[in-house]
């Protein structure tokens, strides 16, 4: 019995898991709220982070944001305290991003 064997043992004891829903799909972040979020360049540890701030909604939905941003850039980071901090200078793709989905963008450090 290999482990392929084993996972679908696992799958037919359960019924609550399902075969198809093995991975999340990506929620879509539309808003239609006009809050104003910054966008800047920050240096930490002597490495690039874009920080977004300004975000006044729930900690939930900060979390969903950040989420998609970090895999709109490939990159890692962090939310917390209604701030996302981005690993890497992606100003101009977050502010993109948060454009498409309706924020308002004040861009501070572009160039």
């Amino acid at each position: 019995m290999d482990w392929k064997d084993k996972l679908d043992l696992l799958y037919d004891s359960n019924p609550e898991l399902d075969r198809n829903d093995r991975f999340e799909e990506v929620k879509d972040v539309k808003k239609t709220g006009k809050q104003q979020l910054r966008i800047e360049l920050d240096k930490r540890n002597g490495k690039p982070a874009t920080i977004i701030s300004g975000f006044e909604e729930s900690d939930e939905e900060l979390k969903e944001l950040a989420r998609a941003l970090k895999i709109k850039c490939g990159s890692g980071g962090s939310a917390r305290g209604g701030e996302i901090l981005i690993q890497g200078d992606f100003r101009k793709k977050t502010a993109d991003f948060l454009l498409e989905t309706g924020y308002k963008v004040k861009k501070i450090n572009f160039s």
